[in-house]
């Protein structure tokens, strides 16, 4: 009976896990803006594209400017329940009746929108908090960071941020917002893409100061990188939230 019971328990555990996983497929997507056509497109996304989205089952979930002035882009994140969904709801978007009108009309003038970039990604299940709306009483900025990691390293970064990183990042002050993998066209090693919130850019720089200088995490990092180096190179863009931008 003993055994049964702990059998049962053990399935039950592994049920409410797979229950808890999350199964959506996100989009990042930014946009290079044509000359002074930003506060113009920031309009439409206002007045229009976030409802439009939200009518055709796609999820917003963050929408953010670079704090460096001289980037003139915007930069947003969105969810479809799975893969599959994904080009199916973005078409159904895109030949939707009021957003073809919306979008004729905001363009009467010019394109708002010279270039596109894309990244599609899975959450990285065993880093990231729950990523949904969340808006902070206080002023915060988030930064954006992307790691390239060397061949065959991918599974020694994400020990490292699951057993130790993200612990750190806590302790200097940053704020876990959410964990990514990329998904690559050609399905070759993903790159870590994560959100961390802090309190201003300036903040952000000195916590990132005294966690590389933190012995805690030089012992971690030399540790985790006795058979090589496991990050080859790291971007790192700051954002302010737009207003309506879910996560804030």
């Amino acid at each position: 009976m003993k055994k049964f019971s702990v059998l049962m328990l053990f399935c039950l555990s592994f049920a409410a896990l797979a229950q808890n996983k999350d199964s959506r497929y996100f989009e990042m997507r930014t946009y290079h803006c044509a000359e002074n056509k930003r506060p113009d497109l920031i309009k439409r996304f206002q007045d229009h594209t976030l409802r439009l989205f939200k009518k055709n089952g796609i999820e917003s979930i963050g929408y953010f400017l670079p704090i460096d002035t001289s980037n003139y882009t915007l930069t947003f994140i969105l969810a479809y329940p799975d893969k599959a969904s994904r080009d199916v709801l973005w078409n159904k978007f895109a030949n939707d009746p009021e957003w073809q009108a919306a979008y004729k009309n905001s363009e009467a003038n010019g394109p708002l929108v010279s270039k596109v970039d894309q990244v599609f990604m899975n959450v990285a299940p065993e880093l990231s908090p729950k990523i949904k709306a969340s808006k902070s009483k206080d002023e915060r900025v988030f930064e954006l960071r992307t790691y390239y990691c060397f061949p065959g390293k991918i599974n020694d970064i994400n020990a490292r941020f699951r057993d130790h990183t993200r612990k750190l990042f806590e302790k200097h002050g940053m704020t876990n917002v959410a964990y990514w993998y990329s998904v690559e066209s050609d399905e070759s090693q993903p790159k870590l893409v994560y959100l961390l919130a802090h309190k201003s850019q300036a903040v952000g720089k000195e916590s990132f100061k005294t966690f590389v200088n933190d012995p805690e995490w030089i012992k971690v990092r030399d540790a985790s990188e006795a058979n090589g180096k496991i990050v080859e190179k790291i971007e790192s863009v700051y954002f302010n939230a737009l207003d309506f931008s879910p996560i804030k």
